[in-house]
């Protein structure tokens, strides 16, 4: 897989080369802050089909909030047999880069912190409920402990692909 810095995709910019910046974030992640430029196609809707309705042409750079979804967007159109480069640092290190981005309307935070958030949730949930109502309940903390292990070791995160999918995070297709 291929990858290079912000400071790197910057100068290809500006030589005028025919790149495309795709930013594979949730809608509503992308509408609180994106790349100058970048247009978003999220993970779960990613396909080289899906370039090719948007009209996107040129070398693919891929970019999400650090770099992780953008790793799994290069696996994905790989697969198709499109390459796509991974922005490193992902929108925290263009915007930390001082590279211009847009800021939007949209007040939901990243995807990242919904899923601690939930995880954290249901895991105090579990044990009061194990506490207060019935010891079975603390098998609630222990699935989403388990999940996060998973989650950890094979970098695959049930909870995100649900939350992603929310009604928060979709943000209305023109």
């Amino acid at each position: 897989m291929k990858s290079l810095t912000v400071s790197e995709l910057a100068e290809r910019l500006e030589s005028g080369r025919a790149t495309v910046l795709v930013d594979v974030r949730t809608p509503a992640e992308f509408d609180r802050l994106h790349a100058a430029g970048a247009v978003n196609v999220p993970l779960d809707e990613l396909s080289v089909a899906r370039l090719a309705d948007a009209g996107l042409d040129g070398e693919i750079h891929l970019l999400c909030q650090s770099g992780t979804r953008a790793a799994k967007a290069a696996q994905i159109l790989a697969g198709q047999g499109l390459s796509g480069t991974v922005v490193e640092g992902g929108t925290v290190a263009w915007t930390e880069a001082g590279l211009p981005v847009v800021r939007g309307a949209s007040r939901v935070i990243g995807l990242e912190r919904q899923v601690r958030l939930a995880a954290g949730s249901l895991v105090l949930l579990g044990v009061l409920l194990g506490f207060w109502l019935h010891p079975a309940a603390f098998g609630l903390s222990a699935f989403v402990g388990a999940g996060l292990v998973f989650a950890g070791a094979t970098d695959w995160c049930g909870m995100a692909l649900l939350l992603a999918k929310a009604p928060w995070n979709r943000a209305p297709r023109p």
